[in-house]
């Protein structure tokens, strides 16, 4: 078997970010009585926050914002869509985001099933971008933790995703080596172009069947297929 470690992203790969994101976006606009501040459509108002947190993430990813503009930044703005100034009203729900949305335990199809066919056969472990403590309770509420023998979280490595060196870390924690080792993410660029350009071959998780212009060796929808991959 040319591979004795399988590494995977978390969020958007094996745990379902949007739906678990959704499902809190929507309890925290009722709980907090948006609808009396005059943001009546909540669906237009989650959207108007999806855009402004993908947007502030491809900052962060590349070290143009810290983990603190990101949390505060992403409602504040999208309640200033809505004519909503309120900084503290920002910050309370950023914080309760925060504390809920980790404990969704929504995942995508297959993932236990997968995470049980190659755990026999190989080391498995994480490397995600999210932040450590919020990465952890995922995994636990999840009922994933057990299945991973590293869990590299960016905040801890003091690296992120595409940076090279949070590969290189990951493969010295792991004590495996680049050849034997594949990397499984839905980001192209973030997870797949970056993994590859590491020495480590990757297998791009794209469950939407986005259209790209990349050469790849391995591309799935669904996670069933690495069970016919390894």
């Amino acid at each position: 078997m040319k591979y004795q470690h399988i590494f995977f992203d978390l969020d958007g790969t094996l745990w379902d970010f949007e739906t678990n994101s959704y499902q809190t976006l929507l309890e925290l606009c009722n709980s907090y009585n948006l609808n009396q501040k005059g943001i009546v459509d909540y669906e237009k108002f989650i959207r108007a926050y999806k855009l402004h947190n993908a947007m502030l993430w491809d900052l962060y990813n590349v070290d143009k914002i810290s983990q603190k503009d990101l949390r505060r930044e992403r409602f504040q703005r999208t309640l200033a869509d809505f004519g909503v100034h309120d900084f503290k009203l920002s910050e309370d729900i950023g914080e309760e985001y925060i504390a809920l949305c980790p404990r969704e335990k929504k995942l995508f199809p297959y993932t236990l099933e997968v995470l049980d066919y190659l755990q026999d056969k190989y080391r498995l472990h994480i490397i995600t971008n999210g932040f450590h403590t919020t990465q952890h309770i995922k995994l636990k509420e999840s009922n994933l933790t057990s299945y991973f023998d590293q869990i590299i979280t960016s905040e801890k490595t003091g690296v992120k995703k595409p940076n090279p060196k949070i590969f290189q870390h990951a493969l010295s924690l792991a004590d495996a080596k680049a050849y034997e080792s594949i990397y499984i993410g839905d980001n192209l660029f973030v997870d797949i172009i970056s993994c590859q350009d590491s020495g480590i071959d990757g297998i791009y998780f794209n469950p939407k069947s986005i259209t790209h212009n990349e050469n790849l060796n391995f591309e799935i929808s669904c996670l069933s297929q690495l069970m016919e991959i390894l």
